[in-house]
């Protein structure tokens, strides 16, 4: 059966999805392989052979937006048989990997070509011989220069973050401020082009970055929940688009009541797998996010967990890399968090010491130390029932991985033996790299890790 390539690159963090019938056989990150943190343009190790390639984006008509808005233009180096609108390759990416037969498809971030919101129905017609095929209806759009994702940047740079990248320490410092600005966050969210940052403005010079950061988040929050309320009445939601890794309001979402599915790497990188699967044209069987480059050592669970007990932390680079930006046990560095670690592990990874980090827990005693939305991804925050300080933030929050039996990945058998010489059932869990760089990849990439910052990697 013929195999399929999606890609995505020219904007930021370039990706590359190959699929064949309804499997997923790689996804990989452009950055994690030309070592150039969100990387635009794709490494030629990842144009792999296939019948039919795909893109993520009608290069032609983003080009009458960049016109309008005088922005440069980057061409896609890579010629495609076919291409898809930007939403539509986010929202595919979402709905094809899902298990939902009916849903709503929100999809929120900067820019697409003119989207950046929209809102789509979505749903599987049966035809003869038990075929599925697949549907999605645009319902509704919100255009450029809106953008709850561009407003978010802005807000990102203002206070001295990397925009397109920082993010989610944006996210992370909201919750050291107070929310006593919405209303100006709100009126500047609502009147004010944000595509380059934000105005000068007189109000702004008094605000805490603090506050700063927890009005912004407190309006997105608000307008997403709006979103939701007014337009997807199905109890199934799929959220898309790089605002989806806004873990905090995923939960306020979660709270509606929702049965929501976010595909591990919901941003453009992601929508290299929405691309191809749009090409394909039939719904894909997501098994897990474990898609990339694999590295094959016999790792010792014994001897990573006396490591733990010995050093209290270390890295583990075994099998394939996670696709999407949050490291799921594969490419992670892990700590016990019975200690008071969380400083310590902010500067190994050269951070901010307010960063908060998150725990892996086997699933069987989740709810016995969180309560609130969580799942395999870090997707959501859970209230912490428990003491250990490393892995909670100062609002009392976590954003927790769920490890279930049946994880692929070596965090699982690693979690079980700690389990058992501790009586602890959850370890500190973040990705295996230093802040502005890719995650570790290759063996060859954790050898140079462990070398440069003295961090023993399995």
């Amino acid at each position: 059966m013929n195999k399929i390539l999606g890609l995505s690159e020219g904007f930021h963090d370039a990706g590359a999805t190959l699929i064949q019938n309804s499997k997923i056989l790689s996804a990989t990150h452009a950055e994690r392989i030309s070592r150039v943190k969100n990387d635009r343009w794709l490494h030629h190790s990842q144009i792999a052979e296939a019948d039919t390639t795909a893109f993520y984006e009608k290069d032609w008509l983003k080009r009458t937006r960049q016109i309008y808005a005088r922005q440069p233009y980057a061409k896609p180096r890579i010629k495609t048989d076919v291409s898809f609108y930007h939403h539509q390759s986010h929202a595919a990416a979402g709905f094809y990997t899902s298990k939902f037969d009916e849903c709503n498809i929100l999809v929120v971030d900067a820019i697409g070509e003119w989207d950046t919101i929209s809102i789509w129905k979505a749903w599987v017609e049966k035809g003869p011989l038990g075929k599925k095929r697949p549907h999605m209806k645009k319902i509704k759009s919100f255009k450029y220069p809106y953008s709850i994702g561009l407003f978010y940047s802005a807000i990102t740079k203002y206070i001295g973050l990397k925009p397109m990248e920082d993010e989610y320490i944006t996210m992370g410092m909201a919750g050291y401020g107070d929310p006593t600005d919405s209303l100006l966050m709100e009126n500047i969210l609502k009147n004010v082009n944000c595509h380059k940052g934000l105005p000068d403005l007189p109000e702004l010079r008094h605000i805490s970055k603090e506050n700063m950061a927890a009005s912004a988040q407190s309006v997105i929050e608000r307008e997403l929940t709006k979103l939701v309320l007014n337009h997807c009445p199905s109890r199934n939601l799929v959220m898309m688009g790089g605002v989806a890794l806004n873990c905090v309001a995923n939960s306020k979402i979660a709270g509606l009541g929702k049965n929501i599915w976010i595909m591990p790497n919901p941003g453009d990188c992601g929508s290299s797998l929405g691309a191809a699967a749009l090409a394909y044209g039939k719904k894909l069987k997501w098994i897990d996010p474990y898609l990339g480059t694999d590295i094959k050592n016999d790792i010792k669970i014994k001897e990573v967990v006396k490591h733990l007990i010995d050093h209290s932390y270390c890295g583990i680079a075994n099998g394939r890399s996670e696709f999407g930006p949050r490291a799921l046990g594969n490419r992670s560095l892990i700590a016990d968090p019975r200690r008071d670690i969380k400083d310590t592990i902010n500067q190994v990874k050269r951070r901010q010491r307010f960063r908060p980090f998150g725990p892996a827990i086997l699933e069987e005693y989740a709810d016995e130390y969180f309560k609130g939305p969580m799942n395999e991804y870090m997707q959501f925050v859970a209230k912490a029932k428990h003491d250990y300080k490393s892995v909670t933030h100062v609002d009392g929050t976590s954003r927790v991985q769920i490890v279930k039996p049946d994880c692929k990945s070596v965090i699982r058998p690693i979690l079980e033996e700690w389990y058992e010489k501790t009586g602890c059932p959850m370890l500190l869990n973040t990705s295996l790299n230093i802040k502005g760089q890719p995650m570790v990849d290759t063996w060859e990439d954790a050898l140079a890790f462990q070398k440069e910052y003295n961090v023993k990697v399995f």
